[in-house]
C-alpha cells in the first residue's frame, strides 16, 4: 500500500504540466485559424472587386466613356475594401483610419491586414478589339460599333505581414484576381441608336441615301402612290403578320 501512495504521489501534477504543454503547441493554432479566415475573406473581396471592374468596363464601353484605372482603384477601395457601411458615392474615397477600416481585416494585435489603401490595392484594365461577332467585324465602319470589347479587370491586394507571427512575418503575401468580360459588339442604350446604326449604314440600308426623294414622290396624289410612300414609316416593335404562326 505504501509503495503504491509514492507512486501515485510521485505522479500528481503530471496533468497539468501536459496540458501547459499542448496550449503551447496549439496556441499558434489558435492564433492562425481566425487569421486564415480574414485571409480567405479579403481574396473574396478581390475576386467579388475583379468582377465589379469588369462589368463596369462592360458597361462603359467605347460608345460612351471608359473609366481610368484611377478611378476604379478609388471605388474599389471604399466600396469594397473599407467599411461594410461604407455609402455608394462618387469621389468617394477611403481613408487609413479606423472609421473607415473594415474591423474584421486585423492580426491578433489589432494591427490593421491593410496598411495603406492607396498603395495596397490596386487596378489594372486592358481593352482590346476582339469583337463578339463576325458581322460586327464586317460593318463595324457602317454602323458605327465600337471595336474594343475584350475588357479585363484585375484587381491585387496587397496584405500586411503579421509582426512576431511565423511564418506570416515575412510571407509577403498578395491576393491577385482576374475578370474578363467579351461584350456584345452591337450593344446601344435604346431602340433609336439601334434603328440610327442602320438606317445611317448606306451597305446595309441603301434606300436611306435616297429617303429625302422618295419622301418628295411620297407627296403626289394618292391616285399615284396609295398610300403614299414614305422612307422609315414602319413600326419596329411591330411583327410582320407573315412571320407569324398563321400568316396573315
Amino acid at each position: 500500500m505504501r509503495a503504491s501512495f509514492v507512486r501515485r504521489a510521485g505522479q500528481s501534477g503530471q496533468a497539468t504540466v501536459e496540458f501547459a504543454i499542448a496550449c503551447l503547441v496549439l496556441l499558434p493554432m489558435f492564433i492562425a485559424l481566425p487569421l486564415l479566415g480574414k485571409l480567405l475573406d479579403m481574396m473574396q473581396a478581390t475576386e467579388s472587386a475583379s468582377r465589379y471592374v469588369a462589368f463596369e468596363g462592360a458597361a462603359r464601353n467605347s460608345a460612351s466613356s471608359w473609366k481610368s484605372d484611377a478611378e476604379l482603384s478609388a471605388e474599389v477601395r471604399r466600396r469594397f475594401f473599407s467599411s461594410s457601411g461604407a455609402p455608394i458615392k462618387t469621389g468617394d474615397t477611403a481613408g487609413d483610419f479606423t472609421a473607415h477600416r473594415n474591423p474584421m481585416w486585423s492580426d491578433h494585435a489589432g494591427r490593421p491586414l491593410l496598411k495603406s489603401f492607396e498603395d495596397d490595392v490596386k487596378v489594372d484594365t486592358q481593352i482590346q478589339g476582339k469583337n463578339a461577332i463576325a458581322a460586327a467585324k464586317l460593318h463595324a465602319d457602317s454602323l458605327k460599333l465600337p471595336d474594343q470589347n475584350w475588357y479585363q479587370g484585375q484587381v491585387t491586394v496587397k496584405i500586411a505581414n503579421v509582426e512576431g507571427f511565423a511564418p506570416f512575418d515575412t510571407i509577403n503575401l498578395a491576393s491577385t484576381r482576374r475578370t474578363v468580360l467579351l461584350a456584345d459588339a452591337w450593344t446601344a442604350r435604346n431602340l433609336a441608336m439601334v434603328r440610327g446604326r442602320i438606317e445611317d449604314a448606306a451597305l446595309l440600308y441603301p434606300i436611306g441615301q435616297v429617303a429625302g426623294l422618295v419622301d418628295a414622290l411620297g407627296q403626289t396624289p394618292t391616285l399615284v402612290f396609295d398610300p403614299a410612300l414614305k422612307v422609315g414609316n414602319f413600326d419596329w416593335d411591330l411583327v410582320p403578320c407573315d412571320r407569324l404562326i398563321g400568316g396573315c
